[in-house]
């Protein structure tokens, strides 16, 4: 994506990691809101680079001791399913890295993320890369990207509701990214949608609403004198 720097006038590339964790596919709410957000930050940049990662569809692979065997091991020595594991992990990392933008599509699953997308965040977490001990603390090294979370609730978990201490989804990845370094992280979502039908067509009407105006909400800061 080619975005003009109004007092700099230079033309920045921006990638965008689009990534989705339901295992609802067409019938998914936090995909409908994802896949808005995406539409309305390509709006707004027709050049929009984006790398789409659907971990229904293709999982990551799972943290576990097979996994960190395969890492010792040469790989010209590794068998076939050692070096695929490998790989994907390794890309899961890289295009994370690359992306300037991150939108992610997160359901709470019984009061967290789902197990597929902690798993790719498993991936996220490498010392050097992505954080770093120091005698002054945990250092973030991921700063720098805007994270956007489409998230979507059966009930109703917010701060004011009787269920808010069991709230484990936006609360941890919230955590999660300012453990790494990112500030920018923003949430739109559904809430309450298995109360009715009819109120899970007014919540994703209004989270697909708000998601449509990213782009030009982000656009509008960028024109105004000190906006981000």
């Amino acid at each position: 994506m080619l975005v003009t720097n109004l007092y700099q006038h230079e033309a920045l590339s921006v990638n965008l990691l689009h990534i989705d964790s339901s295992i609802l596919g067409d019938h998914s709410v936090s995909r409908k809101v994802s896949t808005a957000a995406v539409a309305s930050l390509r709006a707004v940049n027709p050049g929009l680079t984006v790398t789409y990662r659907d971990l229904d569809a293709r999982p990551a692979p799972h943290q576990s001791g097979a996994l960190m065997a395969a890492r010792g091991v040469d790989p010209q020595a590794r068998t076939p399913d050692q070096a695929r594991d490998v790989a994907d992990a390794d890309a899961i990392l890289e295009e994370f890295l690359a992306a300037d933008v991150v939108v992610i599509g997160v359901p709470m699953y019984n009061f967290g993320i789902p197990s597929t997308l902690k798993s790719w965040i498993d991936h996220l977490a490498v010392a050097g890369k992505t954080f770093r001990y120091s005698e002054a603390g945990v250092q973030g090294l991921a700063g720098g990207k805007r994270i956007i979370l489409a998230s979507s609730r059966g009930g109703y978990y917010g701060p004011d509701s009787a269920a808010a201490s069991l709230q484990h989804q936006e609360s941890y990845l919230r955590g999660f990214f300012g453990f790494i370094g990112v500030r920018d992280v923003e949430i739109v979502g559904a809430e309450g949608v298995n109360i009715s039908p009819d109120h899970k067509r007014r919540a994703l009407e209004a989270a697909v609403v708000a998601a449509g105006g990213l782009g030009a909400a982000r656009q509008a800061a960028l024109s105004t004198p000190h906006g981000i």
